[in-house]
């Protein structure tokens, strides 16, 4: 409670820092801000024409491939921008670290919120082509906010406890980048987790990456509210307080010593 009091208090700060990192990252190139969208939507579409034309993917859940893959492609770009980004927080700002009167915490936020500005953007695409493919809008739509703050919550904690840990061990970078590759094919973002089954699909349901990608896909597409689905929704919750307890004390015991360390 005390933290987000402190947000809500240092809101101007907050935003300064998210807008200064979003015009650093983007707007000193020729294209700005577009490059936001260009690789991602370079991605999307060699995965669309290598299985919409090469492996010849039929409609998942009676709607175009290509719908049913953007799903499960946005919320998947938002997850590894947050957590390459939010990893670095702290080491690539240092010289925020060594004032004594900043709120280091702020930094995995400022590096969140950018991506998150940028994802909703893509949001707001998706919800464009559903329309443009005669696809109404319904209130179900409106369930992406609560799988957003899923998202966020998510890697705001992954943020806070990789970022600490990176101040003293960098070689965690390279080892984060190294599991989101295989997190990319262990969560279902192009294929269909309900041709699967066993005791395997239980396994893969732990993955909270893949409650959020499914969530997606439960809110365009299967028109399901998240409350109808009790287990996932339990697991998911459980083990995300679990890990913003655990980070936040980690981040709490390690803040004393980045300045030190940087």
């Amino acid at each position: 409670m005390n933290f987000i009091l402190s947000i809500y208090k240092d809101r101007r700060i907050l935003f300064n820092l998210v807008s200064n990192d979003l015009k650093s990252r983007y707007l000193t190139n020729y294209l700005g801000f577009l490059w936001a969208f260009i690789q991602p939507c370079a991605t999307a579409l060699t995965l669309w024409l290598v299985f919409e034309f090469g492996f010849k993917a039929a409609p998942q859940s009676d709607v175009p491939f290509i719908l049913w893959l953007i799903c499960g492609l946005i919320p998947w770009f938002f997850i590894v921008e947050g957590l390459s980004t939010g990893c670095s927080a702290i080491r690539d700002n240092s010289f925020l670290v060594k004032k004594i009167v900043f709120k280091v915490s702020l930094l995995p936020v400022v590096k969140i919120g950018s991506a998150l500005i940028v994802h909703v953007f893509f949001v707001l695409i998706l919800c464009l082509l559903f329309m443009l493919y005669g696809f109404k809008p319904n209130l179900y739509w409106l369930q992406l906010g609560y799988y957003i703050t899923c998202t966020v919550l998510l890697l705001l904690a992954l943020a806070w406890l990789t970022s600490s840990i990176v101040v003293f061990f960098s070689d965690l970078t390279q080892i984060v980048a190294m599991l989101v590759q295989f997190g990319f094919w262990l969560t279902p973002v192009f294929w269909n987790i309900d041709t699967l089954s066993g005791t395997f699909v239980s396994v893969l349901k732990l993955n909270p990456f893949c409650y959020i990608v499914e969530g997606y896909r439960d809110s365009m597409i299967e028109q399901v509210w998240f409350w109808e689905r009790p287990t996932q929704m339990l697991v998911f919750w459980s083990g995300l307080l679990l890990l913003l307890i655990c980070s936040m004390v980690v981040f709490k015991r390690l803040r004393p010593h980045f300045a030190d360390v940087l």
